[in-house]
């Protein structure tokens, strides 16, 4: 039985009667994660894991009918029983089981298998269908530990700061954003961060995340000192006129897209970290496995290449299309999620 089927709006349920990040408005729509390009303004109602609605609501404004989830808890829509499940790529982000007539499909939304700070780890959800992410579905993508590359930021802030540069270390700002100010070492000097930051910054604080003080740099007097300091900001800022105020500065990128080589040059930053908020190729494949599906549809990224190598191992596999299929960095620093 098919539980999901492909429709103008995405992802559509007819048992439950409602889209999975729908790509336009819909009457209902269930949201994997608070992102832009999961999270669309005008549906009629929306249903997410309970951690991220602080989150869904900065971003849906405050008119949206948004329903709430614990992860774990099972609610009944209309012939199928639907749970959230933690996803480990951000604050809130969930993985949506369905089961209708003892099948069971799992949509994995976007993902990660590495440890953060800021969100709950993921939790693997045995299925008979996996609906699989694959921004970074190719052998190449294999991330460092995470501990390693937060001492190689702080190891450039340390630098800079004794040449009396200003460290500008750039990422997305919601959840990414979070996750850098949650693992550098706060210690070595003030964080400032750009508004856009700190408007998400608040929502996870509400939400009981850990951060440290981040004042908004634009805020600041004229004659701060900004020698010391690190500013963490969304990489839209590359190139306009909000940078001139921090003088002599050295600019860094934290992404997965870091990982190869080029990409820190296109983006004209001076450092590039590679810290990813989605799985890496044994991430996938880890993933996949320990879901147990014996079909695996695979969407968002590199999606041909690993429904290609699923299906030489034996499994059943296919590609997923998505309006954003083969979106990657340098097409939009505002709306890609690395």
């Amino acid at each position: 039985m098919a539980l999901l089927e492909l429709t103008e709006a995405g992802l559509y349920c007819p048992a439950g009667d409602f889209h999975i990040d729908p790509w336009q408005p819909t009457p209902r729509a269930v949201i994997t994660h608070a992102h832009a390009d999961h999270a669309r303004p005008g549906c009629g109602s929306y249903l997410a894991a309970a951690p991220g609605i602080l989150i869904l609501r900065v971003r849906l404004g405050p008119d949206a009918s948004i329903q709430s989830l614990p992860y774990g808890e099972t609610v009944a829509l209309d012939r199928v029983r639907l749970s959230l499940h933690p996803a480990g790529h951000i604050l809130g982000s969930a993985q949506v089981r369905l089961e209708s007539d003892g099948e069971v499909w799992v949509v994995s939304g976007d993902y990660k298998r590495q440890h953060d700070a800021t969100c709950s780890a993921f939790e693997p959800v045995r299925c008979h269908t996996f609906v699989t992410e694959s921004t970074f579905g190719l052998p190449i993508y294999r991330w460092p530990n995470p501990d390693e590359v937060f001492s190689d930021i702080n190891s450039w802030w340390r630098d800079n700061q004794e040449a009396g540069r200003t460290s500008i270390l750039l990422g997305y700002t919601l959840g990414k954003a979070q996750r850098l100010l949650a693992g550098v070492d706060a210690s070595l000097g003030p964080i400032y961060v750009h508004g856009a930051v700190e408007r998400i910054n608040e929502a996870y604080r509400q939400a009981g995340v850990s951060l440290p003080s981040t004042p908004i740099a634009s805020d600041q007097p004229r004659r701060t000192p900004w020698d010391k300091a690190l500013i963490v900001a969304p990489p839209s800022v590359v190139g306009s006129p909000w940078l001139r105020k921090f003088g002599d500065l050295s600019m860094a990128m934290a992404s997965g897209w870091m990982q190869i080589r080029g990409t820190r040059r296109r983006q004209a930053v001076d450092r590039g970290f590679v810290l990813s908020d989605h799985a890496d190729w044994p991430g996938l494949l880890q993933t996949i496995h320990e879901t147990g599906a014996e079909r695996v549809l695979v969407t968002h990224g590199y999606s041909a290449a690993l429904a290609r190598y699923l299906g030489g191992q034996g499994l059943s596999a296919e590609v997923l299309p998505t309006r954003f299929e083969g979106e990657r960095l340098e097409t939009s620093r505002d709306t890609v999620e690395e």
